[in-house]
């Protein structure tokens, strides 16, 4: 499977000055922006905004949003953003089921899928069931001129940059495995992003507009976390950081999926699975702790299926061992907050192709 129609060329869009034009073209929403607000938003020079507002209105990207007055001469063209004009997949790839979405330029999610899966099957069923729900999806929504790509997310650890997974926990027979340039293969050479669920989780968020620093805590079928330092999600060199649920906080603790024992994710889910809830929540609070001690962040976000399943024990359960942790130390308790939303995932699984298209982190 190939983009769907002509549409726009990724490597193009991922210019510089045209992602700066882009994302003020979307900021700007449905009252549209002039070339001369463009040119004064962006620092570049009128004719170099005229060249690239050409040439996105060419491929369809930018349309005339009528006329606005101007302090002095003839009344101002302005432009928007045509949402329609690109779409992204984003997939989430959970131990024991898939959810995807394919969202418009905006953001705005125009169709969704969510099947039960099981990433123990094997690659070549996994690589089948991805690119035939890709295949649904884009089918589904009428109007797609140009697929950009698909985001893939999934429990980690694993390489962003090369698309490579790493032994992810609980499935060994992943490791090493280059599932972005084999998902491509199989849709055809569409270009495809992968990265961990925390990572896309807290790219849509600071794409959302969550400034700052903060750490969103996903714990469902595992645990882990999505860091975002001044703005930017935080990888590290080797794109491993947020591997948190694999933090020691009981030595010779219980045996953990990834070797180790004591870990903070498996404390977690032994709670869990014991229905303390409660205790779950004063682990995950330990580990959150740890993190605002290490990073001096901001807010602590909690969210995945097992959150949502006792949201205010939850995070209750957090801002209890962050107030306790402040009040031996003297500093400010970091916020925290809720993020619900089954498809949180998948849409920041789709926002790994579409921020960089404006200029953001991806």
């Amino acid at each position: 499977m190939r983009g769907a129609g002509g549409g726009a060329n990724l490597l193009a869009l991922r210019s510089h000055n045209t992602a700066l034009v882009l994302d003020l073209l979307r900021t700007a929403g449905t009252e549209g922006i002039s070339r001369l607000e463009l040119a004064e938003g962006t620092g570049l020079t009128p004719q170099a905004v005229s060249k690239i507002t050409a040439r996105l209105r060419e491929e369809g990207l930018a349309a005339e949003a009528g006329r606005r007055a101007s302090t002095g001469g003839k009344p101002r063209t302005v432009l928007r953003l045509v949402p329609e004009a690109g779409h992204a997949v984003g997939v989430h790839l959970d131990r024991d089921e898939l959810r995807a979405v394919l969202a418009d330029l905006d953001g705005t999610v125009v169709a969704r899928r969510h099947a039960p899966l099981d990433l123990g099957a094997g690659a070549e069923a996994v690589l089948g069931r991805v690119a035939s729900v890709v295949g649904e999806l884009v089918a589904e929504a009428a109007g797609v001129r140009s697929l950009l790509g698909v985001g893939v997310a999934l429990p980690g650890p694993l390489d962003h940059r090369r698309g490579v997974l790493h032994r992810v926990t609980g499935f060994p027979e992943w490791d090493g495995f280059p599932l972005r340039d084999a998902l491509s293969a199989r849709l055809g050479g569409v270009p495809v992003v992968v990265d961990k669920d925390t990572n896309a989780v807290a790219l849509g968020l600071a794409v959302g507009g969550e400034g700052g620093s903060f750490a969103y805590l996903h714990l469902g079928t595992g645990l882990g976390a999505g860091l975002v330092i001044g703005g930017s999600v935080h990888r590290g060199p080797r794109t491993g950081a947020g591997e948190f649920g694999h933090q020691v906080v009981q030595l010779d603790g219980p045996p953990c999926g990834c070797g180790d024992r004591g870990c903070v994710e498996a404390l977690c889910l032994a709670a869990v699975a014991r229905g303390e809830t409660a205790e779950a929540a004063r682990v995950l609070g330990t580990g959150a702790a740890n993190l605002v001690g290490l990073l001096d962040i901001e807010r602590v976000l909690v969210g995945g299926r097992t959150v949502e399943g006792a949201p205010e024990v939850f995070v209750s359960g957090v801002r209890g061992v962050l107030e306790a942790r402040a009040r031996r130390t003297g500093e400010e308790c970091g916020v925290v907050r809720l993020v619900s939303g089954e498809e949180r995932v998948a849409e920041g699984a789709a926002q790994l192709v579409l921020a960089p298209v404006f200029g953001q982190d991806g």
